[in-house]
C-alpha cells in the first residue's frame, strides 16, 4: 500500500477522528491546568468580527455557534438521508429516536429535580437533559463494524432530537429575552430554502447563502444558532436515483473530512479548558454534583432504554436492526456524554454564581467521562458477544 493510499484511508476512518478528539481533550485539560492555561482562556476571549453588522464576538462564540452550526448541517444531512432512503426509513424505526430521546430528557430532569428541589441550585433542572452529539458519536465511531451502522444512526438520530429539545428548553427557560423580529425573518428564510427545494434547484450555493442569512438572524434572535445548520440540512434536495449523485449526497461528502478532522477538534480543544480547583472536587459530593451525574448516567440510560421498551411493547417502534438491549443499554449510557450544551445550560443557569458553575462543570465532565467509558465497555462486549452467537 502507498503511503498516500495509507494516509487516505485514515482520514477516512471514523475511528481515527475519534481518536483524534480524545487526544484533543486530553490536550485542552492539560493546557488549561498549566502556565499556558491563562494565555489560552485569553485567546478564547478575544473579540473578533465585525462591530458594524454586530458580529464581534469571542473566539469561543465563533466556535460554538459558527462552526458547530456547519457539524450540525452535517448530522443533519445524513439523518435526512437516512430517513428517505436509509435505517430510519420506516416508521418504526424513525419514531424510536423520537420516544428514546423523550426518555432521555425528562428522566435526567427528575432525577436532578429530586436531588436539588427547592436548593440553591435547582434553576440547574436542564443541565442533565442534553447529549453531546460530537463526543457520543466520536466514540461509537471508534468501535467501528463492530456496531451495527443502525446502531449509529440510532444514537445520531436521537442526539439530534434531544439537542433540539434542549435548545427549546434554553430558549424557552433560559433565554432572557427573544428578538422576534430576527425570529421572524428566520422563518422567511425557512420558508425560503423549503420553496427552493419544492421547485428542484439543485444548486447548493442557493441554500448555503440563505443558510448563512439563517445563522445571522437565530444568532440574533436570542436562540441557539446551531439549529440553523438542521434546518438548511432538510431543505436540500435528494433523489431516489442509485446512479445520479443527489445535491445533499455531494453536500454531506464535502463536509465529512473538514468536520471530522478540523471542526470536531477545534471544538473539542476548546470546550474542555476546565482549570481543576478545590471547590469542583467538593460539589461532585453535594446535591448538584449527585444530581448531575445521576441525571446523565443513569437518567439517560433509564430514559432512554424505559421509553424505548414502552414504544416497542406497543408496537409503535422496533430495534435497530442487528442491534440487541445489551447494545441499547450501551448507547444509553453514552448518551449520557452531556458535555458542551450541558456546560452551556451550567452557565446560563448560574450566570451570578462562579462556584457552583465550576462544581457544575467538573461534575458534567466526571459524569460525561463515567458515560462513554462504562457505554464503550458495554458495546464493545456485547458486540463481540452477539459475533459468538
Amino acid at each position: 500500500m502507498r503511503l498516500s493510499q495509507y494516509f487516505k484511508k485514515i482520514f477516512q476512518s471514523n475511528q481515527s477522528s475519534g481518536i483524534l478528539l480524545i487526544f484533543c481533550v486530553s490536550l485542552a485539560l492539560i493546557i488549561a491546568n498549566s502556565s499556558l492555561g491563562n494565555g489560552f482562556q485569553q485567546f478564547l476571549d478575544l473579540q473578533i468580527g465585525f462591530e458594524d453588522l454586530h458580529l464581534k464576538y469571542p473566539v469561543s462564540i465563533w466556535i460554538n455557534d459558527g462552526l458547530m452550526a456547519i457539524f450540525f448541517l452535517l448530522v443533519g444531512l445524513e439523518i435526512k438521508r437516512e430517513l428517505l432512503e436509509g435505517e430510519l426509513s420506516s416508521f418504526k424505526n424513525a419514531s424510536l429516536p423520537i420516544f428514546a430521546a423523550i426518555g432521555g430528557m425528562l428522566v435526567p430532569a427528575v432525577i436532578f429535580a429530586a436531588f436539588n428541589s427547592g436548593t440553591d441550585y435547582s434553576n440547574g433542572w436542564g443541565i442533565p437533559m442534553a447529549t453531546d452529539i460530537a463526543f457520543s458519536l466520536a466514540i461509537i465511531s471508534m468501535l467501528g463494524k463492530r456496531v451495527p451502522a443502525s446502531l449509529k444512526i440510532f444514537l445520531a438520530a436521537l442526539a439530534i432530537v434531544d439537542d433540539l429539545g434542549a435548545i427549546l428548553v434554553i430558549a424557552i427557560f433560559y433565554t432572557e429575552q427573544i428578538h422576534w423580529m430576527y425570529l421572524l425573518l428566520s422563518f422567511g428564510i425557512v420558508a425560503i430554502l423549503f420553496t427552493l427545494n419544492f421547485l428542484k434547484v439543485t444548486k447548493l450555493i442557493f441554500y448555503i447563502i440563505p443558510g448563512i442569512f439563517l445563522w445571522y438572524f437565530l444568532h440574533h434572535s436570542g436562540i441557539h444558532a446551531t439549529i440553523a445548520g438542521v434546518l438548511v440540512a432538510f431543505s436540500v434536495p435528494t433523489n431516489a436515483s442509485n446512479t445520479k449523485i443527489s445535491p445533499l449526497e455531494k453536500m454531506e461528502h464535502s463536509l465529512h473530512f473538514p468536520v471530522n478532522f478540523l471542526i470536531m477538534p477545534i471544538f473539542a480543544l476548546t470546550n474542555t479548558n476546565i482549570a481543576f480547583n478545590s471547590s469542583m472536587v467538593d460539589g461532585l459530593f453535594n446535591s448538584l454534583g449527585l444530581g448531575i451525574i445521576g441525571g446523565l448516567v443513569l437518567g439517560k440510560l433509564i430514559g432512554i432504554n424505559l421509553f424505548s421498551l414502552i414504544a416497542i411493547k406497543l408496537k409503535i417502534s422496533s430495534l435497530p436492526q442487528r442491534s440487541s438491549w445489551n447494545q441499547m443499554i450501551g448507547v444509553g449510557l453514552l448518551a449520557g456524554i452531556g458535555f458542551t450544551m450541558s456546560i452551556f445550560i451550567a452557565l446560563l443557569s448560574f450566570k451570578h454564581e462562579i462556584v457552583f458553575q465550576d462544581e457544575a462543570k467538573f461534575a458534567i465532565l466526571i459524569a460525561s467521562l463515567i458515560a462513554a467509558v462504562s457505554g464503550y465497555m458495554i458495546l464493545n462486549f456485547s458486540s463481540k458477544k452477539m459475533k459468538k452467537l
